[in-house]
């Protein structure tokens, strides 16, 4: 179990990575300028292939996750109402995942309407989480 455990770990952790740099690649191309299309190629390139790099990642820690839960029990049974919040915290990340990957199809389009202030406040809602699942993980305060 404390291998399935210590992969969990390392994959949330990169997974997380991903979530924190992606959209600090989206709060620079708001900032592209419109005769920048070579700049803004690179960094598009430089999106699609962390999104492509960290989508793995989010399925191995969700697997080991889900392993750890249903195979070894780990939050399972009275006393462990904190693995709902984590579940709920592990969702609402699915449903960041899933905005990163529309708003950089939107990017592509060159559909993107949102300024360089709102995605340096959305790079905020992975950290919040984050913290969140912490508190809850390791205090198990219900």
């Amino acid at each position: 179990m404390l291998w399935v455990k210590s992969f969990h770990i390392v994959f949330v952790a990169s997974w997380f990575a991903g979530l924190f740099y992606l959209p600090r690649i989206f709060v620079n191309l708001a900032m592209v300028p419109p005769e920048s299309g070579a700049e803004r190629e690179r960094l598009l390139l430089m999106a699609g292939k962390l999104f492509r790099f960290m989508t793995p990642l989010a399925v191995l820690a969700l697997a080991l996750g889900l392993w750890l839960w249903l195979g070894y029990g780990i939050g399972r049974g009275p006393g462990n109402g904190w693995m709902h919040v984590k579940l709920l915290v592990v969702l609402l990340l699915l449903g960041y995942h899933h905005a990163c990957w529309r708003l950089l199809a939107s990017f592509r389009k060159g559909a993107n309407r949102r300024g360089h202030v709102w995605f340096r406040w959305f790079n905020e809602v992975p950290v919040a989480l984050l913290v969140v699942a912490v508190i809850f993980v390791v205090v198990k305060p219900f």
